[in-house]
């Protein structure tokens, strides 16, 4: 039977899978140690699940656990990354890459160097919303010390060259940082094979806990070193000083180690609940426009615009369906998406686009539920529309089959 409201918002926050949550719970009250205490069993106990996690969040991604310093979650490993290796290698250079595209806790985080006095150049992407390595290979130059590239975008979903690009930092020996909270758990990856330095994670993007997340810090060849952000104890290897969230980071654990075993599977089942959602809003609604690549793009997320219509409109009047907004909010205004206005979108579209995230635990009972509900409300809303008035926007907006 469906239950209602429906979420399709997996790109925000993905509910913690029952699994995960059965892993935490002992943890909060009778194996309750801190992990740092050395001289007692519940300290043991407590530092022995913290570093079977780490285990497993490192396999996900193919690399050694001594590698895993686990963090409060991506924005603070995305800070750790690029501000650690800017105060640590301010000898070598002053100069960071990344793309008009990253995530804000990787643009903030730049442009709060910039106010410091690094340089950082921003790569402009295609219409697809990828960059062009060409592109990337003439904005180094002899202080470059960091390229900070997502593997996959948190809006549209397109995923980047990141094996290229690890390949071409590797060669001009700049360290390679890549924001992989979208796509850990989702696709395959591997730090090695892509040739990644650091790696940011989230623990709440892949059915896990809120408030953990983890940076890969490469132990070799080359070694990273960076400077911390937090002291007060030296904790993670002196990167990360704090008490550890010992259930929080056993959900982690957990969450990763069932993304490993299941991934390939579930990957095929979302792509293809997916992939049922576009062929139904195709199959409803004219004049709508896809966002982003779909041969390089995760299998869970569709954006699209519909052209005619107010995005926040249209999210208002889906009350019974969770998903997102292509804008960002401000505390003045609702601004149009940065990465939307990079791939191209004017302002009448990219407030007029929906980002579906489908997950683990959506149903095709629930995509045709969604179609229906959005082909109904975007038909209402185009009729209510000026467009409406001439001709041409009358066929261009109406409804299909």
């Amino acid at each position: 039977m469906l239950k209602l409201p429906i979420y399709m918002d997996c790109h925000a926050t993905t509910p913690a899978d029952p699994r995960v949550v059965e892993a935490m719970v002992p943890f909060f009250t009778e194996r309750f140690g801190n992990a740092a205490s050395r001289n007692h069993a519940f300290g043991w106990d407590a530092a022995k699940a913290v570093e079977h996690a780490r285990h497993q969040v490192a396999d996900l991604i193919g690399a050694s656990a001594k590698e895993i310093v686990f963090t409060s979650g991506a924005t603070e490993s995305n800070n750790l990354a690029i501000k650690g290796v800017a105060e640590i290698s301010r000898a070598k250079g002053n100069h960071i890459i990344t793309v008009v595209t990253e995530h804000r806790a990787v643009l903030d985080t730049c442009r709060r160097l910039e106010q410091q006095g690094l340089e950082v150049t921003y790569l402009r992407v295609d219409g697809d919303g990828r960059i062009d390595c060409d592109d990337l290979r003439r904005a180094i130059g002899d202080r470059t010390i960091l390229i900070s590239v997502m593997t996959a975008n948190n809006e549209i979903g397109v995923i980047q060259p990141v094996a290229e690009i690890g390949r071409l930092a590797r060669d001009r020996g700049i360290f390679f940082h890549t924001d992989a909270v979208q796509a850990a758990g989702k696709i395959p990856l591997d730090v090695n094979q892509i040739q990644a330095d650091l790696v940011s994670l989230s623990a709440h993007k892949m059915y896990g806990p809120k408030g953990v997340g983890a940076l890969y810090v490469r132990s070799r060849r080359p070694r990273v070193l960076l400077a911390p952000l937090i002291d007060g104890g030296g904790h993670e290897r002196g990167m990360r000083s704090g008490t550890l969230n010992v259930p929080a980071i056993v959900g982690f654990g957990r969450a990763a180690e069932i993304c490993r075993h299941e991934m390939a599977a579930e990957c095929r089942r979302v792509q293809a609940l997916r992939d049922r959602l576009r062929a139904g809003l195709e199959r409803r609604l004219m004049g709508t426009l896809i966002n982003g690549s779909m041969e390089h793009r995760l299998p869970n997320n569709f954006n699209v615009s519909f052209e005619g219509v107010d995005g926040e409109t249209l999210l208002m009047a889906m009350t019974d369906v969770a998903v997102s907004s292509g804008a960002a909010c401000t505390s003045a205004a609702v601004e149009p998406s940065h990465v939307l206005r990079a791939i191209g979108r004017d302002n009448d579209l990219a407030h007029a686009t929906i980002r579906f995230g489908l997950g683990r635990f959506n149903t095709e009972e629930e995509v045709d539920y969604v179609v229906d509900k959005v082909a109904d409300v975007v038909t209402h809303l185009r009729e209510r529309s000026p467009l409406r008035e001439s001709g041409t926007g009358s066929q261009r907006l109406g409804t299909s089959g």
